[in-house]
């Protein structure tokens, strides 16, 4: 069985691989994977479906909407919110599942349908494969009468409360504070700016007039020049951007300086160990985390987990271990306290707090981590799965170590979507590092 679902739900060009009738079937399929035993209810399952403003998202909301209705399931559709007002709104209204229409960073043709179970909380690859599965058996017909699910529309009501949690999440004082937001015309464009101002910041938003066609079009996180330039422009103390579903945040200091993941988890894991709220003092990070986030943490006194590269993995690592700080260098940073997902709007609001609180610049809070020289080389090969038992690529790669020593580190792994390995390779000097990369990169792709 080919598998539909990726590392964060089913992708794909809309309209051709994620088509409506695709989209019918996944509600149809969800609503009876994941609401459980019925009689037990007293009430007919609810699901929360929300959105991004891309073109696309509107078809695939009423498709998705109409399966879960048709296999008994309210629906309260809240309109264009991020992906974590998403999972809080799902937890927030006692929901079974929720659904999030979004690619996410991806261009504007692509779209993406992203489940959550009841709590919020994203579904392990066991209950998503139970899902495909289902779609297989799916018959047509079903309940009827009274038994059908109803489709409700309130986008305002979901909205309000989801800045009401960001607001009871951190209220510190952000009078003073000058952002520039960059929203990429994304789900973000109207609560962003409406949470930083209501938490008492100056905010010169950007990029935040969506038309359904504008998202992540040259702006945005993938696009980060775009705040370095405003930021310098209008003499910001930091700019924020955000992705198309707004779960990631980047940083630009005064400087316009890049801030990325890393060293804002840095920040807030120093922030939340303060505070006595970083617990265990432990930080979750992915293996490809820089080494100077390694090397910064040990010096402060906290240890660092490594988990697999994506948010689901982070998130398993966090509950698993009870921790309450993690994250990826791309800029998905997870609060469990206070989200089930990697919530970019409240990292920029936690960002801020920490320089409200200190009164120090985001470039001062960022120099607790250096940031080590890091060089990524994806190469072409025919067959992943042999790469790492080939005996060259292990002796170059023990090579490689050695001649790094504590002051470097190497790291492959093949892509999860393309005949691809990624090798990669941090040193204390870029040449170095681009020497030692160049060098692994030979032997892998002659393998």
């Amino acid at each position: 069985m080919t598998r539909l679902f990726g590392t964060d739900g089913v992708r794909g060009l809309a309209n051709k691989k994620l088509t409506p009738i695709l989209a019918l079937r996944l509600g149809q399929a969800a609503a009876e994977v994941l609401t459980g035993d019925r009689e037990s209810f007293g009430r007919r399952p609810l699901a929360i479906i929300g959105r991004d403003p891309r073109v696309s998202g509107e078809m695939l909301d009423a498709a998705i909407a109409a399966g879960l209705a048709s296999r008994g399931v309210d629906v309260l559709r809240v309109g264009v919110l991020p992906t974590p007002a998403v999972a809080f709104l799902t937890d927030d209204y006692g929901a079974e599942l929720g659904v999030m229409i979004s690619a996410s960073h991806n261009p504007m043709p692509d779209n993406g349908i992203k489940f959550f179970s009841a709590g919020g909380k994203k579904l392990p690859d066991a209950v998503e494969d139970r899902i495909q599965k289902t779609m297989d058996n799916i018959r047509d017909g079903g309940p009827t009468g009274t038994k059908l699910g109803r489709i409700i529309t309130e986008a305002t009501v979901g909205r309000e409360r989801y800045l009401k949690h960001l607001k009871s999440g951190v209220s510190t004082d952000l009078s003073g504070i000058t952002v520039v937001v960059d929203t990429a015309n994304g789900a973000a464009s109207k609560v962003a700016p409406q949470a930083y101002a209501a938490a008492g910041a100056t905010v010169i938003p950007i990029h935040n007039e969506p038309d359904a066609l504008n998202i992540n079009d040259k702006c945005g996180s993938t696009h980060i020049e775009q705040a370095q330039q405003a930021v310098l422009e209008h003499g910001a103390d930091l700019g924020l951007a955000h992705d198309g579903d707004a779960d990631r945040c980047l940083a630009v200091d005064a400087e316009g300086n890049v801030i990325d993941g890393d060293q804002i988890m840095a920040i807030l894991a120093v922030a939340m160990k303060d505070d006595n709220d970083l617990r265990y003092n432990t930080l979750v990070a992915t293996v490809m985390s820089n080494l100077g986030l390694k090397i910064a943490m040990k010096r402060e006194g906290i240890t660092v987990v490594e988990a697999n590269v994506g948010d689901r993995y982070v998130l398993e690592e966090l509950d698993k271990g009870g921790f309450s700080l993690g994250g990826e260098q791309s800029g998905h940073v997870v609060l469990p306290s206070a989200c089930t997902t990697g919530d970019g709007t409240l990292t920029g609001l936690s960002l801020m707090a920490r320089m409200a609180k200190t009164g120090k610049s985001l470039k001062e809070l960022a120099s607790v981590m250096t940031v080590l020289p890091q060089v990524l080389i994806n190469v072409p090969v025919s067959n992943k799965a042999v790469i790492m038992d080939n005996a060259e690529v292990k002796e170059a790669i023990t090579v490689a170590e050695q001649e790094l020593g504590e002051s470097g580190r190497v790291l492959l792994r093949p892509s999860g979507t393309e005949e691809i390995f990624r090798v990669m390779v941090e040193a204390a000097d870029k040449d170095q590092a681009s020497k030692v990369a160049g060098r692994l990169a030979g032997v892998v792709a002659s393998v």
